[in-house]
């Protein structure tokens, strides 16, 4: 069922709505986060100059890649917005046009629509299942945040990040390939009139996540915003530093099985279990989520 034409546009602007909204309905009892820095409320001043804001960013040489792993930045992709949705596809949905979704999916699931690729300047004409067309782009890779201070954050920080729209964009994939986990002094965009918003996300990301630049990458940043001094700040998307949702780090040491018999890594023996711990209902991609509970398989257990 393809969506009217502005749906894209119109999620796009709901997203900080969204985000506000899940978390005064949807969120979970989650634990305080351990480990981490205070003022978890802090995000970028949307609109800002970015010049300004990336003289505010410390600049450090970059940390060890000790420890990095995909999975400790959260499951890909989490509904961190507790819209039903997962991220990918609220992404796709919100920069695609013409999206058509699969039936019975709750309009989740897009199937295909067509992405103005800001990378390359080009149309492209996304389908699920050809992997060779579109990726969701970290536009702070993971591997950059992690050297760049994600390291020492608790992991419902990272997965924020990771799922965070201010972060995301869906991109041709072969350009997002080429760019791997760089920074901006070691890859910039093809199409060279996207390079100035493309950076100032980058500055607005790292604001907002507590990163730092290494004198090479703030180096680059300046060079491409000399060319737009006036340049703002991408608005913030609203979605907070700390995920609502229940989120381990595989590097911790494994759960012991719960009072009811059930492992950590699915918690709960029944949707009754779920539901006395303040977890449902519980998303595809949330930990504790499993199909065994998800009796119509529509990627909501426990409703």
């Amino acid at each position: 069922m393809p969506f009217p034409p502005t749906a894209p546009t119109l999620l796009a602007a709901l997203l900080p709505t969204l985000f506000a909204s899940g978390l005064a309905g949807c969120a979970v009892d989650v634990p305080a986060a351990t480990g981490g820095r205070p003022g978890h409320t802090r995000a970028p001043a949307g609109g800002g100059a970015a010049l300004a804001a990336l003289e505010r960013l410390p600049v450090k040489g970059r940390a060890p890649m000790t420890g990095y792993d995909r999975d400790r930045f959260g499951p890909a992709w989490l509904d961190a917005d507790r819209n039903g949705c997962d991220t990918r596809n609220d992404v796709l949905a919100a920069h695609l046009t013409d999206v058509v979704v699969e039936p019975g999916t709750h309009d989740c699931v897009v199937t295909a629509g067509d992405l103005a690729d800001p990378y390359t300047d080009t149309t492209i004409h996304f389908v699920r299942g050809d992997g060779t067309l579109v990726d969701i782009d970290h536009v702070v890779a993971l591997g950059d945040a992690w050297a760049t201070g994600a390291f020492r954050e608790p992991i419902r920080e990272r997965a924020a990040l990771a799922n965070d729209p201010l972060n995301l964009l869906p991109v041709d994939a072969s350009a997002n390939r080429q760019k791997g986990d760089g920074d901006a002094a070691t890859w910039l965009p093809p199409h060279k009139a996207y390079r100035c918003s493309y950076v100032a996300r980058q500055v607005a990301v790292k604001t907002k996540y507590d990163l730092w630049v290494t004198p090479a990458e703030r180096a680059a940043i300046e060079r491409v915003l000399g060319s737009c001094p006036e340049q703002r700040l991408p608005a913030d998307s609203g979605a907070p530093v700390l995920v609502p949702v229940r989120v381990t780090d595989p590097a911790d040491p494994p759960a012991s099985p719960t009072a009811d018999g059930a492992s950590g890594s699915d918690p709960y023996a029944s949707c009754d279990a779920a539901r006395a711990a303040g977890a449902a209902p519980l998303h595809r991609g949330d930990p504790g989520y499993s199909t065994r509970l998800d009796g119509d398989g529509d990627g909501v257990a426990c409703e």
